[in-house]
């Protein structure tokens, strides 16, 4: 069963991936309206983001209701990779909007359209920046509490958001000022160019963690100061981490002392793996006691060697 915790974390996560839908949606029927009545690209980029932004964030949705489902016998490590699955497809889509803004862009730079009623069109977007900005502090303050990364993804489109919005809402008042409509096609194709950086920045992110990628930020350090720090423990080895989708997981070999009685060796490592969930709660953490001083065949040696070896 689930605890309290992961309860809470995963009704955090369901309201953050609805809170978004239902801004999408309204970010969406605003910007079309800006789109009619001014006929500006960047604003039409920003309604293409916005539909990107839609389907991401119901991409999100479904995969936090399947990430929160508990392990099962087909899935022992839990579900929490969907989320990653779902980061994945995510950039996927917004790489291929912000491919359509950079043809519509260069395309506008041959065959120029006026731009009409620019004080409407800066009006919608101050408004969707307003409410964006909003959902991000809630997208953040949730993923900070969840560590979930399809939140931390649909709050990266949205910070992206506000970035585009910005230099719309600029974009808009020069146009308006100095009458200059190739700037208006300028910053769509700026925007364009920032969608697709920030696909390939979250397609990286995805991929790290379906490969299983070690956990950064020193968290092996930390964990091998923990377990080092434990009392009877004389050394680990063969220590792998990685994220399997909110929930971090653990596995180390602990040197004890060969003397040990097994139900010794067991209360140890029950001492140690407390220790390490102290410091991440809701871990998975694996042990495999070893004697102290036993020669085996050891995964660090072999990535050692590896690393050496290379050319």
């Amino acid at each position: 069963m689930s605890s309290p915790d992961i309860t809470r974390q995963n009704k955090l996560k369901k309201a953050a991936a609805s809170a978004s839908i239902a801004l999408a949606g309204t970010l969406i029927v605003l910007k079309s309206l800006g789109v009619f009545y001014t006929g500006s690209l960047a604003v039409l980029s920003s309604v293409i983001d916005s539909l990107a932004d839609l389907f991401a964030s119901a991409v999100t949705y479904v995969a936090v209701r399947v990430s929160s489902q508990p392990a099962d016998p087909k899935h022992r490590y839990g579900h929490g990779k969907a989320e990653a699955l779902s980061a994945l497809l995510q950039a996927a889509f917004i790489m291929g909007s912000g491919l359509f803004v950079l043809y519509d862009g260069i395309r506008r730079f041959f065959y120029p359209q006026p731009l009409e009623q620019t004080g409407f069109g800066i009006g919608v977007m101050t408004v969707s920046l307003i409410l964006t900005l909003a959902l991000i502090v809630f997208q953040r303050h949730v993923a900070r509490r969840t560590n979930s990364q399809a939140i931390r993804a649909d709050a990266a489109h949205y910070t992206v958001d506000v970035i585009t919005n910005i230099s719309i809402i600029l974009t808009l008042s020069i146009v308006s000022l100095t009458g200059l409509g190739w700037f208006d096609t300028l910053a769509a194709i700026a925007v364009a160019a920032y969608l697709l950086l920030n696909a390939h920045k979250l397609a990286k992110d995805a991929v790290a963690l379906l490969m299983d990628k070690e956990l950064g930020g020193n968290i092996r350090e930390k964990v091998e100061k923990l377990v080092l720090n434990c009392s009877h423990v004389e050394g680990l080895h063969d220590l792998r981490t990685r994220d399997l989708g909110g929930q971090y997981m653990f596995e180390l070999h602990l040197e004890l002392d060969g003397r040990l009685t097994l139900f010794e060796a067991h209360k140890y490592s029950d001492e140690v793996e407390n220790r390490i969930k102290q410091t991440f709660p809701n871990a998975q953490v694996i042990i495999h006691q070893d004697p102290a001083g036993l020669f085996e065949k050891r995964l660090d040696t072999e990535i050692d060697s590896t690393r050496n070896n290379r050319p």
